[in-house]
């Protein structure tokens, strides 16, 4: 059956339920789908492709007996390769993990599963989820489906190629400082970073515990309010979840106050720049109130991001030893500390830089003069951003400052490469839930609007994005793919 990868979540469940064509139908169409695009993407790492067959025919087998086969029956996910897999190879796109294979799944994958949704496989993604481009993958970089000569985003590049180009349904990322919204942004697909807790990190490759969320990337605000509902809540195995009240749809939309981040835009490129405010006028035709406001400490936001991220990677990876689990590498011939060393060369130089500046933040000596003081000052951030969430109802500005760059421009500078996390990073700080909706395009490139809401506060997000993207009309689909 001809384009039903173009389908949208909740059309497919539709399809499989009303019988209009077969859960085997769907995957075999997307499995199609991946053999035909993915070798000029790269987006996936693994494709289980017999595992996902035989879950759609247990799908097709309950609809004939009328068995219940969940809300999310016969949708296909591709997964980030940083969240567990029971039966399926979970690399990180690390040589470190690039035999493992968990034995268990994540509490969002569980979750996902016991509503009918299908795992199709996992996702390319910078190391660890250290880059912005997915170009810091030990296996290959991910292109972007609009252009295939330019990244698209990071760290969960793939799980945005991938939706773009139609090779999964929906996907799962994670956000330590921007990896959904900026794949999002770049890839022009919605992102959604959730509250911090509101998505248990059960299952979740640690990076930086007290920044990273689970979070889906979609197509639609609709469907991304459909995987949302799936995944929130308290989880026992993750003592950092909370318990969260269902997003609804709304038909009618009250009013919202809405603020734009004059630095954010103001630092940004023109044509960013030009499509964000044409969009800010988008909401106040729908109604809402919409001026400038300034935050005064945005500029300590990059800088106690990277310090407070690196020391909690350094502390993370420090597991990593090829003991418990890892490659194969002869254990002759050496002592236990040479045997570490030499193991611990096979994470990718990205990785490798972020533990360094982590290690050397937390040493005695330094712990006071950088971590604590970037612990004061995410501190002060948040409290500021708090403030402003009495006033406002969300905070907007571009996702990204500049529109997605050329596969290899900026690898070689850390610090450029860097400076494209400056908008993202603050909602990662406060702990705030955001989300990346396309808004336009600059030379057949996408531009995406960040939204920001105070914590918890996930229904205003979806109102404000159900209504922008109602008003929107932009092309969905990259034709080149």
């Amino acid at each position: 059956m001809a384009h039903l990868h173009d389908l949208l979540a909740y059309e497919v469940v539709e399809g499989i339920k009303g019988q209009q064509f077969t859960a085997e139908q769907y995957v075999g169409s997307m499995i199609k789908r991946i053999e035909d695009v993915d070798s000029k993407l790269r987006s996936f790492i693994t494709v289980d492709s017999e595992g996902a067959l035989s879950s759609a025919k247990i799908i097709d087998r309950k609809i004939k007996e009328k068995v219940d086969i969940g809300t999310l029956a016969g949708v296909t996910i591709g997964i980030k390769d940083n969240i567990s897999t029971k039966g399926i190879r979970t690399t990180c796109a690390s040589k470190i993990l690039e035999d493992y294979v968990p034995s268990y799944d994540a509490t969002v994958i569980r979750k996902l599963k016991e509503n009918g949704a299908i795992i199709l496989g996992k996702l390319n993604l910078d190391e660890f989820g250290m880059g912005s481009t997915t170009e810091y993958s030990s296996f290959y970089s991910t292109h972007n489906p609009w252009n295939l000569d330019y990244v698209p985003g990071g760290s969960s590049g793939g799980s945005g190629a991938a939706v773009a180009a139609g090779e999964c349904t929906v996907s799962l990322g994670s956000d330590t400082g921007g990896s959904i919204r900026c794949p999002a942004s770049f890839c022009s697909v919605v992102g959604l970073k959730p509250t911090y807790g509101r998505v248990s990190r059960y299952g979740l490759i640690s990076y930086a515990n007290s920044l990273e969320q689970i979070g889906p990337i979609c197509r639609s605000v609709k469907d991304a309010v459909m995987i949302m509902n799936i995944i929130s809540g308290k989880d026992i195995m993750d003592n950092t979840s909370i318990q969260s009240t269902p997003i609804a749809i709304k038909s009618k939309l009250g009013k919202l106050n809405i603020a734009i981040i004059k630095e954010l835009i103001n630092g940004s490129d023109h044509d960013v720049t030009r499509t964000v405010y044409s969009a800010s006028e988008k909401f106040k035709d729908i109604g809402y109130s919409c001026e400038e406001v300034s935050i005064k400490n945005l500029d300590y936001a990059l800088p106690s991001y990277y310090t407070l991220a690196s020391a909690e990677a350094s502390s993370n990876l420090a597991r990593y030893d090829n003991i418990r689990y890892g490659f194969d590498f002869p254990i002759e011939e050496y002592k236990w500390d040479t045997y570490f060393s030499n193991v611990r060369k096979n994470f990718g130089q990205e990785v490798k830089r972020r533990i360094l500046i982590g290690s050397y933040v937390l040493s005695s000596g330094y712990y006071s003069k950088y971590y604590l003081k970037a612990r004061m000052l995410r501190s002060l951030l948040k409290l500021e951003l708090l403030k402003l969430f009495n006033k406002y109802d969300l905070l907007i500005g571009p996702t990204m400052p500049i529109l997605p760059f050329k596969i290899g421009e900026k690898i070689d500078d850390p610090f450029k490469m860097y400076l494209v996390d400056v908008n993202t990073v603050l909602a990662n700080l406060a702990g705030i839930p955001a989300i990346s909706i396309p808004v336009g395009f600059s030379n057949g490139l996408p531009i995406g609007l960040q939204i920001m809401a105070a914590p918890c506060q996930e229904q205003k997000l979806v109102d404000a994005s159900l209504a922008l993207e109602d008003t929107i009309d932009i092309q969905r689909r990259p034709k080149s793919i």
